[in-house]
C-alpha cells in the first residue's frame, strides 16, 4: 500500500480484549494487514511503515495519548469521557467508528438493579451504593441528577455484587442479554458508546501526521460503509431500463453503460445485502441476464 513515510511512525493504540478481533477485522477491510504470530504479543506487525501499533486495554489508551506515550488510537467514547474527566486532559477526536464487539449496535452503560428491587429511578439511589468500572462517568451522571450515592470501583463480575454487596450496578452491554441472564432490571441508560479514533493534540497539529491520520480515518469509515452492502451488476434490454430502475436502489443512480450488442445495456449499483434475495428473481423476471452479486470492502461517500 502507499506509505507517506513520516519522520517516525505513529504509535497506534489498539484495544486489547473484547474489541480486539472486530478492530483487526475492520483494519483488514480497510486494507491494513496485521500479523499476530504470537497471540500474547502486544506489538503486532502491520504492513505500513508509518504505523507502530500496540495492543493496550481500551481503558488506558486515552490516558496514554494525552500523556504523549501514544500518538493515536481507537478506544470507546466511554473510556475517553472517563479518562478526560479524571485527568482534565484533551484529545482530538478524528472520527466515530460505529462498530462493536458482536453487533453494529453501540455498547451501553446501564444502571441495573435486581428484578425485585424497589429502585425505579435514579432519584431512588440517594444514599445507596453502586458498583461500576467507570467511576467518574457514574459520578458525573449522579451529579447531573442531583443524587448523592457511594460509587465504588468494580474489578469485574459486577453483576454478582447485587444485592448482597451493593444496591445497584452500572455495567456495559450490547443486547441486554447478560443483564437479563443475571435476573437484573435496567433502570436507565447512562451512555451509549461507539469506538472513536483519537489523536494526541500536538500530533494532530503536524500537517504530515494529520494527512496520515485523515487517510486512515477515511479508509476505516469506508470499510464500515461497506458493511452489509454488496455490488450488483447485470445486462438487460434497453427497453426494460425503466422497469428495472424501479427495482434497483442505489447510492445516487445506478451506473448504466451501453453494450456492444445493439439494444442492450449494463447496470451496476450498490444495494443492501438483505434485499438481494428478493431483487434477483424480480430482475430475472424483467429480462435481466448475467446478474452478478459481489462483496465490497470499502464504500467512500
Amino acid at each position: 500500500m502507499l506509505n507517506t513515510k513520516l519522520e517516525k511512525p505513529l504509535k497506534l493504540g489498539l484495544p486489547k480484549g473484547s474489541l480486539e478481533e472486530s478492530t483487526f477485522a475492520l483494519f483488514g477491510k480497510a486494507g491494513f494487514n496485521f500479523n499476530r504470530s504470537n497471540s500474547r504479543s502486544y506489538k503486532p506487525y502491520v504492513d505500513d511503515i508509518d504505523l507502530d501499533p500496540r495492543l493496550i486495554r481500551p481503558q488506558e489508551i486515552c490516558r496514554y495519548i494525552t500523556q504523549g506515550f501514544l500518538d493515536c488510537g481507537i478506544t470507546g467514547k466511554d473510556w475517553i469521557a472517563e479518562n478526560l474527566s479524571e485527568s482534565q486532559g484533551a484529545v482530538h477526536v478524528i472520527c466515530d467508528l460505529n462498530y462493536s464487539k458482536a453487533t453494529s449496535m453501540p455498547a451501553r452503560w446501564v444502571l441495573a438493579v435486581p428484578e425485585d428491587s424497589p429502585i425505579q429511578t435514579v432519584q431512588d439511589l440517594q444514599g445507596k451504593r453502586i458498583a461500576t468500572e467507570p467511576v467518574q462517568l457514574v459520578k458525573a451522571y449522579l451529579k447531573k441528577h442531583g443524587v448523592e450515592a457511594e460509587v465504588e470501583f468494580s474489578w469485574g463480575a459486577t453483576e454478582v455484587k447485587v444485592p448482597e454487596l451493593v444496591d445497584a450496578i452500572v455495567d456495559i452491554t450490547e443486547t441486554g442479554s447478560s443483564i437479563r441472564a443475571n435476573k437484573l432490571r435496567i433502570v436507565d441508560t447512562i451512555m451509549e458508546s461507539y469506538p472513536q479514533f483519537i489523536a494526541n493534540l500536538k500530533v494532530w497539529e503536524s500537517p504530515a501526521a494529520r494527512r496520515k491520520l485523515e487517510s486512515i480515518a477515511l479508509l476505516l469509515q469506508a470499510a464500515l460503509n461497506a458493511r452489509n452492502k454488496v455490488g450488483l451488476k447485470m445486462n438487460l434490454p434497453k427497453a426494460k431500463l425503466e422497469e428495472i430502475l424501479k427495482l434497483v436502489p442505489a447510492l445516487r443512480n445506478p451506473t448504466v453503460s451501453p453494450l456492444t450488442q445493439e439494444g442492450w445495456i449494463a447496470i451496476e449499483t450498490i444495494v443492501d445485502e438483505s434485499v438481494v434475495r428478493e431483487m434477483i428473481p424480480a430482475l430475472k423476471e424483467q429480462g435481466a441476464e448475467g446478474i452478478i452479486e459481489y462483496p465490497l470492502n470499502k464504500v467512500v461517500y
